[in-house]
């Protein structure tokens, strides 16, 4: 019953993000630091399709502070 639940709320979930999503990235990706070092950090990222192609270049692992 555990296991129904959580497919049933992940394909719910999914069909939230309508058509114009392209991809679902996973890993540790930052945004870069701006001049106070905040950033925007994350293991899962949802990227639309305006953003895919460009996406790899602006959010990384490479930007992470202390990697």
């Amino acid at each position: 019953m555990k296991t129904l639940s959580i497919i049933f709320l992940s394909l719910l979930l999914i069909n939230c993000a309508g058509n114009n999503m392209a991809k679902v990235k996973i890993g540790k990706r930052c945004t870069t630091a701006d001049t106070n070092k905040l950033q925007e950090s994350s293991y899962v990222w949802f990227v639309s399709k305006d953003a895919a192609k460009d996406f790899d270049k602006r959010i990384n692992k490479s930007n992470c502070l202390g990697s």
